[in-house]
């Protein structure tokens, strides 16, 4: 399935952590995949409420806290810069969906 929303099909996912080499880019890309599938499961399962889109995104966010231990294998870290670049990406992801959620909300299982 690709991502039909129009806001999201050419979105550039992550674009601050693909210009910084700190990041290795095989994990970016694991990161941009994460983003893509919460788009793709938000238009299959269409979540009717925040509570419902909440569900999704935590389910994401977990997938970022295993990711986190890729990053620490390779001397990289989901720190500050990278924690901004995917916190504005679930937002976006959200508004874009017709959502208006708390940032932190989104990403409340977060442990990086």
């Amino acid at each position: 399935m690709a991502i039909i929303n129009k806001a999201l099909i050419d979105y550039p996912f992550l674009a601050d952590m693909y210009l910084d080499a700190y990041f290795p880019e095989h994990l970016v890309d694991k990161g941009k995949a994460i983003l893509e599938d919460l788009c793709e499961t938000i238009e299959r399962k269409k979540p009717q409420s925040l509570d419902d889109l909440y569900e999704l995104t935590h389910a994401a966010t977990e997938e970022f806290n295993e990711l986190a231990g890729e990053f620490e294998e390779e001397d990289s870290e989901i720190e500050t810069a990278a924690r901004d670049a995917i916190g504005a990406d679930f937002v976006t992801i959200a508004e874009a969906y017709g959502f208006d959620a708390d940032p932190e909300e989104l990403i409340a299982p977060r442990d990086w």
